[in-house]
This record gives C-alpha cells, structure tokens and sequence, in this order.
C-alpha cells in the first residue's frame, strides 16, 4: 500500500462532512433569509473564488462552439432544479428526511445510465433499488402508511435528485471535453443567471427589508466555500484516484452524518423506525454498488465497489 493511498479516502470523506453540514447550515440561513436568496448568494461566491482559482492556475478552458447549449441545460438540471428541490424541499422537511431522500442519487443514477447510455444494470442495483425504498419508506412514513414529514417536501427533495440524474447523464457527454474545475466555474454562472430573474421577482424586496443577520450569512458563506466548493474539488480529486464507485461509496454516510450533525446543533429528534429506515436506506446503496462476481472455481463473491 502506497503511504499516501489515505489522501483520497480523506478527500471523500471530508467532501461528505461538507455536504453533510450544507444541509444544517440552510436550516440556519432559513431563520433570516429566503431559499432563493441563499442559493443566489452561495452560487455568487463559489462562482467568484473558482474564477479566481480557475484564471489563476490556468485551467479555466473557454467553451467551443455548439457546446453553449449543453452547459445551459447542465446549469438547468444542476444547479437550477436540484436546488430547486433541495432548498425549498428543506422549509418543509427536516434535514435528516432531506439528506436521506438526496442520498439515493447514486442509486437512481444507473438506472438513468441503462436508460440513456444502454449501461448494464446488475441485479444488486435492482435489490437495492427495492431495499432503499423501502428504507425511505420508514423515514417519512409512520407504522399506520401516514406521512411522518411533508409530503411536499418530499416531493420536492425528489425533484432535487430528479436534477442530479439528469445533470449526471449530461455530464457523462461532456466531460471528457472540459476539466472539472471548468465544468462547475460554468455551471454555477450560468446558474446563477437561471436564479437572479426568480430572486429579483420574489426575495429581492424581503432581502432588502429584512435586518442584515450576521449568523444566517455567514452560514451562506460556508454553504458556498466548503459545500460549493471545497467539496467539489475534493470529491473530484477523490474520482480520481479511487474510482467513481468507491468514491460514491461514501456518500452513504451523509445521511448519519446529517442525523448527528441536525440532532446537536438544530435539536432535530428521530423515532426508532425512522433510525431503522435510515439503517434499511444505507444498506441499500451499499448493496447498489456491489459487484458481485464468482471465480472459475467456485470460490465465495468479491466484493468490488
């Protein structure tokens, strides 16, 4: 083992404590200001620091002719619908329900790749498709099939992974053309374009009215450096060097994290049967992302993330 093959572990994983903090920190920036004006501000900052980064270290590409059209609607499905979803999602759901619900995307994921790109979709896919649902089952349904948490906002938080299937499907076609640092600078400009008319006609005159709150912009601060951010490049190096699928392994745990991180510092609480489906969620995506394969002679399945 390579003294340093720890590096991209601790990427993921740190990448995933970012995530994981987002979706307290836009509870917090909900106790002053509105989803629209913390997803415009949060894409406006991330967007200034990767220019800067991106014109500094040279690797901003400019975008070729024809491909305009594509970086728009990968800005459409992420970030314009996926926060969308996310972000209004989380005024009616907790952030535990929420990070549970978004944590599914690695597992729809392929099922979008089988559909669009003929990708092969294996047997663990589909049990883990069946588990996950009904793990999700558990979390926003009680003992008697009633929603537990709203069902608008569970709607909504699907809306949310509806966007990053379609983004992941989008990006597949472009990435082999432009570096990631490129790709996001890009999407979250023109991102921001997708936001500011909806802010301007909605938020702009609560924003300007409301009393400036030190705490909640500060926490669309983080959201924008560490969540939109340092994340990003962190995962990014993370893919590549383990691997897309043994980095995806790790955002199952943004879900735990979100329960502790939402129990400490919101005062959330979770019933028994929703840390059940929580457990019965995971164990899904876990199994989702097994390749299992047998050996000439029998031998017992390796375990191939």
């Amino acid at each position: 083992m390579k003294n340093k093959s720890w590096v991209p572990v601790g990427a993921a994983l740190l990448s995933m404590i970012f995530w994981s903090f987002s979706f307290v920190w836009i509870k917090i920036v909900y106790e002053a200001y509105g989803p629209l004006t913390t997803i415009l501000f949060r894409l406006l900052i991330s967007s200034g620091l990767l220019l800067i980064f991106t014109i500094l270290s040279k690797k901003l590409q400019r975008i070729k002719a024809g491909d305009l059209k594509l970086f728009i609607l990968l800005a459409f499905f992420e970030p314009f619908l996926y926060f969308m979803g996310e972000s209004f999602g989380l005024k009616y759901v907790s952030s535990t329900v929420a990070s549970v619900i978004v944590a599914t995307i690695p597992l729809f994921t392929p099922v979008a790749a089988w559909y669009f790109y003929k990708e092969k979709l294996g047997l663990t896919n589909l049990f883990g498709l069946i588990i996950t649902f009904l793990g999700v089952s558990l979390v926003v349904l009680d003992s008697s099939f009633q929603f537990t948490a709203s069902p608008l906002g569970i709607s909504l938080e699907f809306l949310a992974v509806c966007g990053a299937i379609g983004y992941a499907s989008l990006l597949k076609g472009i990435s082999h053309r432009y570096n990631t640092f490129s790709i996001i600078t890009y999407q979250n400009l023109i991102g921001a374009v997708f936001f500011l008319p909806f802010w301007l006609g909605f938020e702009m005159k609560d924003f300007i009215l409301v009393q400036f709150n030190p705490e909640a912009f500060l926490a669309i601060i983080k959201l924008a450096i560490f969540a939109s951010t340092f994340s990003f490049i962190l995962f990014t190096y993370s893919v590549r060097n383990l691997g897309i699928n043994k980095s995806n392994i790790f955002i199952n745990i943004i879900p735990v994290c979100v329960a502790i991180l939402a129990w400490f510092i919101l005062g959330d609480q979770l019933n028994f049967h929703q840390l059940i489906g929580i457990a019965v969620v995971i164990s899904g995506l876990f199994l989702a992302q097994i390749n299992w394969k047998r050996k000439k002679n029998g031998s017992n399945p390796i375990y191939q993330a």
